[in-house]
């Protein structure tokens, strides 16, 4: 018996595919900030790993959205499939925020400062995606 067929989300389909990409981005991001804000021990090169994980994250998660809405429990709005462009420009926002993000950490000594602002950023833009096309 598959998930779906229990009320759970199927892991091959596209939504349980950008759930899993989703929710690993919010461990590596939850983790950076952590790091930046002394919830867990700051340790440069896994801050280094982490950001360029979450770089890589950050551009796949959209090919998880259909051109028409799934039929099912999501927790993105109808908006997603109607306003495409401003979703998509959101999407690439996120993206420039992670490669910045990744770009000041490759050359030492790390600025914790920028390192903070560039997280900042990213989580930044992770919220202004949510509040237009996110249900809570």
């Amino acid at each position: 018996m598959s998930l779906a067929a229990c009320g759970g989300v199927d892991p091959d389909s596209p939504l349980g595919k950008r759930q899993v990409i989703f929710k690993e981005m919010l461990n590596v991001s939850e983790d950076l900030g952590g790091m930046l804000r002394g919830r867990i021990a700051y340790d440069e090169p896994v801050f280094v790993e982490k950001a360029a994980q979450l770089d890589i994250l950050s551009k796949q998660p959209w090919q998880h959205f259909p051109s028409v809405k799934e039929e099912g429990e999501t927790s993105a709005r109808d908006d997603v499939w109607q306003r495409q462009e401003r979703f998509q420009e959101l999407a690439r926002e996120l993206e420039d925020t992670t490669a910045r993000l990744v770009a000041s950490t490759t050359q030492p000594p790390l600025n914790d400062s920028v390192l903070a602002l560039r997280v900042q950023a990213v989580e930044d833009a992770c919220e202004s995606c949510h509040k237009e096309f996110r249900v809570y």
